[in-house]
């Protein structure tokens, strides 16, 4: 199982160098259901991976001008405050709760990556930072993180876009920045009270991190839409699982019965408008797009 565990950590790497971000939602149920960790190691050890990984991938963001630094800096700073205090937190906080939270996110994770991210403007220069609504969104989002040990780019993207209005691979450059920062934070404030069996993650972390690699190659070559609605509709399947260990069958399986419910009925209707456009487009007429 360690095994099948570090192979499915190169995906969840996968993920993240492709998408910017989402992909570390999925370690802590990873290094829960398949490593056989307790809930806090996991956490800590998400924790580690997402940080070094982020870090990694954060590089050729940077290398191409897609990462600001004086946001990344003020953000960063106030998400690292966040992620330690979050990671002290957690010792007081039994590990099913934590659990339960964490799906609670997870469900927010995939509602966000299937409705999308907002593209953000074109603006290239800020000298004029939000700087207070930066610090206090920054404090809340390292506090998830350093509780719940997600790395947060799911609510780190969306917020740079509508807070400092980067274009979209500008967000996902700095986000991975401010990832790292916070989840390297909140696993020092983890390490103090749980203990980490360093083969794993360093195994763990390995993978991710050629994982990331091969996502950032993927980037420019694959429909990242698409993969971002399977990921999502994947992420709701795994909160469910997660809810059926921890708060009960009858959650769990609710949820995951809305989530395969709710993606029929998007694909039937994706199916059906795809078909009414090409029988429109075989006579001849033409459909504006936005129309069906």
């Amino acid at each position: 199982m360690i095994s099948v565990a570090i192979a499915l950590a190169a995906v969840v790497g996968v993920s993240l160098g492709l998408l910017g971000g989402g992909g570390s939602i999925l370690m802590v149920p990873l290094l829960t259901a398949v490593a056989g960790l307790d809930a806090k190691p996991a956490i800590a050890t998400s924790l580690l991976v997402v940080g070094v990984t982020s870090a990694i991938a954060a590089v050729t963001h940077a290398r191409a001008g897609r990462v600001k630094w004086r946001i990344a800096a003020v953000f960063g700073a106030a998400a690292m405050a966040g992620a330690f205090g979050g990671g002290i937190l957690a010792r007081f906080v039994p590990g099913a709760v934590l659990l339960i939270a964490f799906a609670v996110i997870m469900l927010a994770a995939g509602v966000a990556m299937l409705r999308g991210r907002r593209q953000g403007g074109e603006a290239t220069h800020h000298d004029r930072l939000p700087v207070v609504r930066l610090v206090l969104l920054g404090l809340a989002v390292g506090l998830i993180s350093g509780l719940v040990g997600a790395g947060g780019g799911f609510l780190l993207v969306p917020a740079l876009t509508l807070l400092a209005d980067l274009p979209m691979p500008v967000a996902v450059g700095t986000s991975l920045v401010v990832i790292a920062m916070q989840s390297l934070a909140g696993f020092l404030g983890h390490l103090a009270s749980d203990h980490v069996e360093w083969g794993l993650a360093a195994g763990v972390t390995a993978a991710a991190v050629l994982g990331s690699v091969v996502g950032g190659w993927l980037a420019a070559r694959v429909d990242a839409t698409l993969l971002r609605s399977l990921f999502g509709w994947f992420v709701l399947l795994m909160a469910g699982v997660v809810l059926a260990q921890q708060a009960g069958p009858a959650i769990g399986g609710a949820v995951g019965a809305v989530t395969v419910l709710s993606a029929a009925v998007v694909a039937t209707r994706a199916g059906l408008r795809r078909r009414r456009s090409r029988h429109s487009n075989d006579g001849g007429v033409v459909i504006p797009h936005g129309v069906l």
